[in-house]
C-alpha cells in the first residue's frame, strides 16, 4: 500500500464542478482582482471566525506583515514569537524593521512557553505574536492577561489553525488581529497563494486595506505608501466554495488523529496531548522519536510519505543566525531532531492510518 502525505484529489473531487463554474464565471465577467467576490468571501470568513472584519491579501506572510504595519510596528520595536515556527513569521517581523525575539516552546503543547514569553518582554516590546502551530491554539488566556498588564498588542499567527477552537473561541478572534494563510496544503487552501487578516478593530482594517492596495482606496489617489498584496477574485470564489466544507474536513482530521493517538500511544514514540479546553484541527499530525530519520526511511521503504516540520530552527539558519547560537532554545532544537509528520488529510481512511501505525509498531519492535 502507498499512503500519501496529502491527497488533494480526495478533497477537491466532490467540488470539481463548482470549481469549474467559478473559473467560467471569472473568465466571463473579467473580474480578476478584488471586487465583490473578494468582499463576499471576506464577509463569510469573518463570520466563520467570529470577527467583524476580514481583509484578503496575497499570502499568509503578507497578512502577518501588514498586520504588524497596521499596528505601527517598525524599527526600534521588538516582537516576541515562538522559536519553532515556520520562517514566514519571523520574516514578516523583520520586514517591518523590528527585531524578532524568539522564545522556546512548551514541551507538551509545542506552542510558545508563557513564562519564557513574559521573561522576554522589554521596554521595546510592542507585539506578542503567538503561533497556533500544527492546528493547536496557544495559551491565549495567559497571553491576553500578559498583554493587558503590559500594554501590548497581540497578533495571532493562525496560518495552520483554520477553525481551531480555544474555550469556544475561534483561532484568530482572540487578539488584536489574526492572520491566515491559504497556501494549498492548509486546512482551507487556495489553488495558489492567498491570505487573510481578521479583526474587530476598524482602525486596523482601514490601514490594512490601504496597505494591500498601493495605499489607495480610490484609484490613482494614494494616501500612504502601500503594497501590492491583493487576494485575486478567482481564489476568493474557489475558497468561498470550499469554506462550507471546512468544519467537516477538520472533523475528519480529528477522527484520524484519534486513531493515530490510540494506536501509537504505547508504540515507542511521543504522540500529541489532547486538551479538554481546545479543539485542534490537526493541520499536521506529529510524533516524536530520537530515531526520527531511521523511522522516516523505514516508512518510505514501505510506501508511506512523511514530512518534517521543521528540520532547522530559525536561529540556526544562515538568514537569522543572529537570533541565537546553538543551545539557545534547547527544546526547539531537540524537537527539530525528533519531529515527524505523518499522513494527515480529510478523507484518509482507517485502513491507511492502521497501515502507517503497524509499520511504526514494527519499527520499534526491531
Amino acid at each position: 500500500m502507498k499512503v500519501p502525505f496529502m491527497d488533494f484529489t480526495r478533497i477537491h473531487k466532490p467540488l470539481k464542478k463548482d470549481f469549474q463554474n467559478a473559473f467560467n464565471v471569472t473568465t466571463d465577467k473579467g473580474d480578476f482582482i478584488l471586487g465583490s467576490p473578494v468582499a463576499e468571501f471576506e464577509n463569510h470568513f469573518a463570520s466563520f471566525c467570529g470577527c467583524r472584519y476580514a481583509i484578503g491579501v496575497g499570502s499568509g506572510t503578507d497578512a502577518l506583515y501588514l498586520s504588524l504595519l497596521a499596528l505601527g510596528v517598525g524599527p526600534g520595536d521588538e516582537v516576541i514569537t515562538a522559536a519553532n515556527t515556520f520562517i514566514a513569521t519571523v520574516l514578516a517581523i523583520s520586514y517591518t524593521g523590528a527585531c524578532p525575539v524568539l522564545v522556546d516552546v512548551n514541551p507538551k503543547t509545542y506552542n510558545i512557553d508563557i513564562a519564557g514569553m513574559e521573561k522576554a518582554i522589554t521596554n521595546k516590546t510592542k507585539v506578542l505574536l503567538p503561533v497556533h502551530l500544527y492546528g493547536s491554539i496557544a495559551d491565549m488566556d495567559e497571553i491576553k492577561n500578559i498583554a493587558d498588564v503590559r500594554g501590548l498588542k497581540i497578533i495571532e499567527d493562525a496560518c495552520q489553525a483554520h477553525g481551531a477552537l480555544y474555550k469556544g473561541k475561534r483561532a484568530g478572534a482572540m487578539g488584536d488581529a489574526g492572520c491566515f494563510s491559504f497556501y494549498p496544503a492548509k486546512n482551507l487552501g487556495a489553488f495558489g497563494d492567498g491570505g487573510m487578516i481578521v479583526t474587530d478593530n476598524s482602525a486596523i482594517v482601514g490601514k490594512a486595506r490601504l496597505l494591500r492596495n498601493y495605499g489607495s482606496v480610490k484609484k490613482y489617489y494614494h494616501d500612504i505608501k502601500g503594497f501590492n498584496s491583493r487576494l485575486d477574485t478567482l481564489q476568493a470564489r474557489l475558497l468561498d466554495i470550499k469554506l462550507p466544507s471546512l468544519a467537516g474536513w477538520n472533523e475528519s482530521r480529528r477522527r484520524a488523529a484519534d486513531v493515530y493517538v490510540k494506536e501509537l500511544a504505547s508504540a515507542g514514540c511521543v504522540v500529541p496531548e489532547v486538551s479538554d479546553d481546545r479543539q485542534d484541527v490537526y493541520h499536521l499530525f506529529i510524533i516524536r522519536t530520537a530515531k526520527r530519520d531511521q523511522l522516516q526511511a523505514f516508512l518510505k521503504e514501505r510506501g508511506v510519505d512523511t514530512g518534517i516540520h521543521y528540520p532547522i530552527p530559525i536561529h540556526k539558519t544562515e538568514a537569522f543566525k543572529e537570533l541565537g547560537g546553538r543551545g539557545a532554545f534547547s527544546i526547539t532544537e531537540k524537537y527539530a531532531a525528533e519531529i515527524l509528520s505523518l499522513p494527515m488529510f480529510p478523507g484518509i481512511t482507517d485502513e491507511e492510518i492502521l497501515y502507517v501505525c503497524n509499520i511504526i509498531k514494527e519499527f520499534f519492535k526491531k
